[in-house]
């Protein structure tokens, strides 16, 4: 919501700053999300007077002219604007001037030999315009060595605001000053509206036609205006219009874009002479369509309200209107609509036709019912004054619904929801200001609600409403209660959760939100289809069961993404997965995917060498990094081969922790792939962070000192051959049992299987880290532990020490 100053002070009249203003606003609720003073950044830029303009001696379009900048001296600038000439007002720039449009900064130079010390300014150079022909012209009664934006007007700031959904009545100035009033910034000028008594019947009805379906519109009120000159609106509504963003159209359109952000007032015109027989507000039919004014061509269907003639569609209800009954500057007889509609269907119409408008912003959050008919009348006010005519007496179908509704207001709320303090005086007075009618002298009062105020609706309403103009400044701080320790607010499955975030985005994958709904074959791939998992009314026929698994939307989000050019996909998701219909069976799931080159060192082709393609041991790394953000014992889990069906059997694992199944990893099967009609490779991973144990408890949250060893560790390798069918990780298994608190660290650096090692064997390298801790070990005790080493692997694997 945009307004400038003046316009603010047309209805508060009030000696306070804008900067004061400024300030309240977002105290009170309506946050100032800037504040554009043109006249502040261009305060540089001064009226000068180009005393003669010659010739440049060594270019032909360029003219040496005098500047007067009324600081002295004339100021010689070299131009070459086509309209440089001797006896005109322009806009002067002095060398350090920093020019809005480049952002660099004038500096004394010298072009084709001749010094130039400034610049004469086009609106393009200024930031106010496209035009760059030639050099702004001013008025010649402009004052030379004053800032020019005096002279044009330009120092009216402009303030925007963000209004919150329920407060429809600020998205007019005349609500924003009736807040600053309550707060007592100044005092509203809220004159009241003089009803139109009109001439003459009105050539023109209108019905609410919506048959036995709800009704979309309870009010209808139209006025018919003829004989009017539709032209140029007045400079003064043209520079509001303009100051906000809005192009000025004609006086009728013009008179109806200035109520809309003046009283928060929507209305429309229709020239009578392209509307065919009476108007009826009706649903639409399913297929009509509507030029509409954006010169768009829009499909209805019986969702939506439509103003219809003989014809056909004129309007669509409270979002646009339709070029083919728009008025022009041929316009001479004007319709004038103001009426009301329901706020839920405006907001579905707006959604479903991608059409947004001023219009639409304010009917879908509620305006002011009371203010339909004396809308018309202000509006029919302006048009008489600014373009003539006769007025028709007011068309009105149905009624303006009564909101009139009283609530009853201890007093003692106040205190109770917001620790303020207040007396009875000022809770009454900030309501009364704010337009609240308050009757009532005891501890309860009986509060109506002004007819502007549609959010309100209970007493914590009225409280809020207290504190914001009262001022927060005034709720004491308390303290939370010190008796014993303050528990924890989150669970610690939520902890996990939001570690589990942390740590993926830390690797690069992009958190993905997909559907919690599959289709059922999607659902059967991935160990589900369950019937108790089925949607009794799905909302579509591929999302028809729940889903068992975060992989198949992450899936369709890796090939929607490499369809659209971004194959190198690394994706996540943290959400819910269902097993069954119980509570039981609702777990927490985070899942992972990496697509083609998306390796977490950095995706797709680089000039160091060949790009590589994701793998079993990416996802696997993703997996261990979520388990141990979120406290698992990853030096204690057991990596098994018994991945699920979805996985590549050869390429694929399961975390576990004794019986418990922590997650999986691993490459993705390519039927399953051929199933989904998605391309790979795709790896993924997929924990249940409801299965992480709680860490154990400690008995201070005090960190234990750092226990380094005072002695250097000792690294030794060992080559195994082992049958193929061994894991690597019983090796490194039973290398590190043979002495816990020895051997700190087992890790395989090598694998090989080929010339050499028989064709049902392998070789597994390992390193084994000793780290000593009370004297450095001996050749002989590295020895002795080394000769350990080698006879548990043999004994738990089979393995021989390879030569």
């Amino acid at each position: 919501m945009k307004f400038t100053f003046s316009w603010l002070q047309e209805h508060l009249e009030t000696t306070q700053p804008m900067d004061a203003i400024v300030e309240k606003l977002s105290l009170i609720g309506l946050e100032v999300e800037g504040v554009e003073d043109k006249a502040k950044a261009l305060a540089p830029f001064t009226v000068a007077d180009i005393i003669s303009a010659e010739k440049h001696p060594n270019a032909d379009k360029l003219r040496l002219c005098m500047v007067d900048t009324g600081a002295g001296s004339p100021v010689q600038v070299v131009c070459g604007a086509p309209n440089a000439r001797a006896g005109i007002k322009v806009v002067f720039a002095a060398p350090g001037t920093v020019i809005p449009a480049t952002g660099t900064e004038l500096k004394i130079g010298t072009i084709r030999g001749v010094e130039s010390r400034g610049m004469l300014c086009s609106a393009r150079e200024l930031g106010l315009s496209e035009e760059h022909d030639g050099i702004l012209e001013l008025p010649e009664d402009a004052p030379v060595g004053v800032p020019f934006a005096q002279v044009l007007g330009l120092n009216d700031p402009v303030i925007e605001i963000a209004v919150t959904p329920n407060r429809a009545d600020c998205l007019g100035v005349a609500g924003v000053a009736r807040d600053l009033a309550a707060v007592g910034l100044g005092e509203l000028m809220a004159p009241r509206v003089a009803p139109v008594e009109g001439t003459f019947p009105a050539p023109l009805g209108v019905t609410l036609d919506f048959g036995d379906t709800p009704p979309l519109s309870p009010v209808f009120a139209l006025r018919v205006i003829r004989g009017v000159k539709n032209g140029p609106s007045p400079e003064w509504m043209q520079e509001k219009l303009r100051a906000i963003g809005l192009r000025p159209i004609n006086a009728l359109v013009d008179v109806t874009n200035f109520l809309t952000f003046d009283r928060n007032r929507p209305l429309h015109v229709f020239d009578l002479k392209k509307v065919h027989g009476d108007l009826v507000v009706r649903r639409a039919k399913a297929g009509e369509t509507l030029l509409a004014l954006d010169g768009k061509t829009y499909t209805l269907d019986d969702t939506m309200c439509v103003i219809a003639d003989d014809k056909g569609v004129e309007s669509l209800a409270g979002v646009m209107g339709g070029q083919e009954s728009g008025c022009d500057a041929d316009t001479t007889d004007v319709v004038i609509e103001s009426a009301l509609w329901d706020p839920i269907n405006i907001a579905q119409t707006g959604r479903k036709l991608g059409l947004n408008s001023d219009a639409r912003f304010r009917f879908e959050r509620g305006i002011d019912p009371a203010f339909t008919l004396p809308g018309l009348d202000l509006a029919t006010h302006l048009i008489l004054d600014i373009c003539g005519g006769e007025p028709s007496q007011a068309v009105v179908a149905g009624a303006v619904p009564d909101t009139t509704r009283t609530i009853s207001f201890p007093l003692s709320e106040v205190k109770r929801l917001s620790g303020l303090e207040a007396t009875p005086t000022e809770i009454t007075d900030v309501l009364t200001s704010l337009g609240f009618t308050v009757s009532g002298s005891g501890p309860v009062l009986d509060v109506v609600p002004p007819s502007w105020r549609g959010d309100v609706e209970g007493k914590a309403d009225l409280v809020e409403e207290v504190v914001r103009i009262l001022g927060l400044e005034r709720v004491p701080l308390t303290e939370f209660p010190r008796e014993g320790a303050r528990r924890p607010v989150l669970t610690a499955l939520q902890m996990r959760t939001r570690k589990a975030r942390r740590a993926l985005a830390a690797r690069g994958l992009v958190e993905a939100v997909t559907w919690s709904f599959v289709s059922k074959a999607q659902a059967e791939l991935f160990g589900g289809g369950a019937p108790e998992l089925a949607l009794i009314n799905p909302i579509a026929s591929d999302l028809s069961d729940m889903r068992p698994s975060l992989l198949p939307g992450l899936i369709r989000a890796a090939q929607a993404n490499a369809d659209r050019g971004f194959g190198d996909a690394a994706l996540f998701e943290v959400g819910q997965i269902f097993a069954g219909d119980r509570p039981q069976d609702q777990r927490q799931g985070a899942a992972g995917l990496r697509r083609a080159t998306a390796k977490p060192a950095g995706a797709g082709r680089h000039w160091s060498g060949k790009a590589e393609s994701v793998d079993a041991f990416d996802a696997k790394a993703d997996a261990l990094a979520a388990l141990a953000a979120c406290g698992a014992p990853v030096a204690n889990l057991q990596v098994t081969r018994d991945a699920p069906s979805w996985y590549h059997p050869g390429r694929s694992g399961s975390f576990r922790l004794g019986p418990n199944v922590l997650g999986t990893f691993g490459e993705l099967h390519p039927s399953l792939l051929e199933a989904l009609d998605v391309s790979g490779p795709l790896v993924a991973f997929e924990l249940v962070l409801d299965r992480v144990p709680e860490p154990k408890a400690k008995p201070t949250k005090v960190k234990p000192l750092l226990d380094l060893s005072a002695f250097q560790p000792v690294k030794r390798d060992f080559a195994f051959v082992v049958g193929r069918e061994v894991a690597a990780a019983d090796v490194v298994k039973a290398a590190h049992g043979v002495d816990k608190k020895l051997v700190t660290e087992v890790s395989v650096f090598d694998l090989y299987e080929g010339a050499g090692i028989a064709e049902d064997k392998k070789s597994v390298a390992i390193e084994v880290t000793l780290q000593p801790r009370e004297r450095t070990l001996t050749d002989v005790e590295i020895e002795a532990v080394a000769a350990k080493i080698v006879a548990e692997v043999t004994k738990k694997t089979g393995a021989a020490l390879r030569g």
